[in-house]
């Protein structure tokens, strides 16, 4: 089966509710396609991918045969779609139910209804039980059923392409265990070399005042010397 990063995920997950939900818009720029993966509504948890890191995914993506380069008449900026339903030979409900995975995590077979319903229409709770059992069935399978914990009616799904995408242990909403991703790495240096900077301005500068107040205190005192001299 096809393993998937982060990123990976969150970038192709978005690629398809965007096809999904906003065809008139799709195939999507780089530019796009960053903005869908960044934003804070359907999404789990919260990420700020810069075009350098979607650029990034993009290009896995595309050598594990998920995505193209889509090529408009007139358009001058290189568009991106994805072809996931046909690499990972799936419907459109079982397409809607994997990127519903992607970006928000492992749910309940009603809380993928309810949030997949934006992409595709599912008949019924039934018939979504009926997708998961399919994909988690297969030779490969690309979805498991996770054991039901303590005070919960239903037991969750999660996806198999990137175990370590969302912990399996927490609640999808609310989640603040953010997948690391190269940007968050560069971000965090920057960080880190700005307050190292900011230090080193400080001291310089109080070595600077220090330095005025003890060739104050050296004139002050050679002034008195000469004063003494001189009354001698």
């Amino acid at each position: 089966m096809l393993e998937l990063n982060p990123v990976e995920c969150r970038v192709l997950g978005t690629m398809i509710e965007k096809a999904q939900t906003t065809p008139a818009q799709y195939p999507l720029s780089l530019n796009g396609l960053t903005t869908g993966c960044n934003q804070k509504n359907n999404r789990d948890p919260i990420t700020h991918l810069t075009e350098e890191d979607v650029l990034e995914a993009l290009d896995s993506l595309r050598f594990k045969g998920l995505v193209r380069e889509a090529t408009l008449s007139g358009s001058r900026v290189i568009k991106y779609r994805h072809v996931s339903r046909e690499t990972l030979s799936v419907n459109t409900e079982e397409l809607v139910l994997l990127a519903e995975l992607w970006l928000r995590g492992p749910q309940s077979p009603g809380e993928l209804r309810s949030n997949a319903q934006r992409m595709a229409p599912l008949e019924s709770l039934e018939s979504v039980l009926l997708l998961l059992k399919g994909l988690s069935q297969r030779p490969e399978p690309t979805v498991k059923e996770l054991p039901r914990r303590p005070g919960e009616r239903s037991n969750r799904y999660t996806q198999l392409f990137c175990v370590e995408l969302h912990p399996v242990d927490t609640p999808y909403e609310g989640s603040h265990h953010e997948p690391r991703s190269a940007g968050d790495s560069r971000s965090s240096a920057l960080v880190g070399e700005a307050e190292l900077a900011a230090r080193v301005a400080r001291l310089e500068s109080q070595l600077l005042e220090l330095k005025v107040s003890v060739d104050k205190l050296a004139n002050a005192l050679g002034s008195n010397s000469a004063q003494g001299s001189n009354g001698l």
